[in-house]
């Protein structure tokens, strides 16, 4: 966003960050907090003093050149730094106690907000580059609530009422063509996989105008679709099979209806929602069970920017945020909302929900852009390419300062931990 560049803002946007990222734990006691290790999370202390760690050295110490923090937390670049210590060795931290994490998060964030003071027009990057990746974390964190059936965070009171689906059209119907995809270079943050722009041409298709619903999903699941190899890829199947899923993760039936896990409470399954917490591999199943298929990464982007001038081109409907409410972003509503709901965030062609809501799965694997070269943080991007696949959007918990058309999210095929659920397509 072009106003984090004014210290004013990107100090407010810090302390909001922080302020959400302490809250998304706080609730828990601390034997909540001693989590058995899965390869989908982080232990939460490890996290919590990570994104810390994250922010002291590209704020105080990538260029400055400042000793890190060993008053605090000793030795803390191999133990915190996430592309030097393997994932199974974050559980093996006995420094790691509540209370040296709080008095660690507290020291280097009073230290950021000052260096922040001094900071420069071009320093100021790397401030916005601990802000993302503080709200990015903060979103695995509460996919780590769901994933272990702990209890929502305390801070879902502040939630606002649902709303109701609204009409919306079946199918939108895109010309093709050619366009730039991509980020330009400007005085908007861009991380390093969206660079460069470059000229793709796509042919006409059409694009389911809300996501793929509960209801819909529910129709796979009853004709027995997890058992039907035919829809399946062969990657597909054999996660199903090791799997064994028969419908989606958090689902389950009981007393002659489905019900749903929402972190540690079983809801009743909402038919207007959109599914969630299915992988690439079952919105594929579904997608050739409905006779349709996953739109590209270039057709996702073709759509949301579509009618659309190259300088108003930020969001589906154009160049300002939306008020809270009008987008399920932000938490605002603590979970998705009817996949109908919500049309004041259409795009201009009347496509409801691009951003927010559930993440949305794309056929493309992630890959870099012609003339990619990694950022500063070079872990970010460069060790995914190929292994993962491309996700746009955002979800209800994403914050709505990260995402915009031409962000790129990205996990492996088989995550079904993730927000995510997935809108179809057809070639015309």
């Amino acid at each position: 966003m072009r106003e984090l560049n004014d210290p004013a803002v990107l100090r407010a946007a810090l302390i909001d960050a922080r302020r959400r990222m302490l809250a998304l734990y706080g609730h828990l006691a601390p034997a909540q907090l001693e989590v058995p290790y899965l390869k989908i999370v982080n232990p939460p202390l490890w996290e919590m003093a990570h994104v810390g760690w994250f922010q002291e050295y590209w704020c105080l110490r990538h260029r400055v050149g400042a000793e890190p923090l060993r008053s605090r937390l000793p030795d803390c670049d191999p133990v915190l730094n996430s592309a030097i210590i393997p994932h199974p060795e974050r559980w093996k931290l006995p420094r790691l106690t509540g209370a040296s994490v709080s008095d660690y998060l507290r020291c280097e964030f009073d230290d950021t907000l000052e260096a922040l003071e001094r900071s420069t027009s071009e320093s100021r990057y790397f401030f916005a580059l601990s802000l993302y990746h503080e709200d990015m974390h903060s979103e695995a964190m509460l996919m780590t609530l769901q994933t272990l059936a702990l209890p929502g965070p305390a801070f879902a009171h502040g939630i606002l009422p649902r709303p109701d689906p609204a009409p919306a059209a079946l199918d939108v119907a895109f010309e093709g063509g050619e366009f730039e995809m991509g980020s330009r270079q400007g005085p908007d943050f861009v991380f390093d996989n969206e660079l460069a722009a470059h000229r793709v041409r796509v042919e006409p298709f059409a694009l389911a105008a809300v996501a793929v619903t509960n209801a819909e999903y529910l129709a796979f699941v009853e004709a027995d679709g997890y058992r039907r190899e035919e829809l399946w890829s062969q990657q597909g199947w054999r996660w199903r099979e090791g799997a064994g899923a028969l419908a989606p993760c958090y689902w389950r039936r009981g007393a002659g209806r489905w019900l749903v896990r929402c972190f540690d409470r079983w809801e009743p399954l909402r038919a207007d929602d959109p599914v969630m917490h299915v992988n690439a591999h079952e919105a594929e199943a579904y997608c050739r069970f409905a006779e349709r298929r996953l739109p590209s990464e270039a057709e996702w982007e073709f759509a949301a920017r579509a009618d659309l001038g190259p300088a108003a081109d930020r969001y589906p409907w154009g160049t300002e945020a939306l008020a809270q409410g009008a987008v399920s972003l932000d938490g605002a509503y603590g979970a998705p909302v009817p996949a109908a709901a919500l049309p004041d965030c259409d795009s201009r062609r009347g496509v409801r929900q691009m951003l927010g809501n559930v993440w949305e799965w794309t056929a493309t694997s992630f890959a870099p852009y012609p003339g990619f070269a990694p950022g500063p943080y070079r872990e970010y991007s460069e060790p995914w390419f190929h292994t993962h696949r491309v996700l746009r959007g955002g979800c209800f918990a994403t914050r709505a300062r990260l995402v915009h058309n031409r962000w790129r999210n990205f996990y492996t095929p088989e995550r079904n931990d993730v927000f995510a659920g997935f809108r179809t397509a057809v070639s015309l």
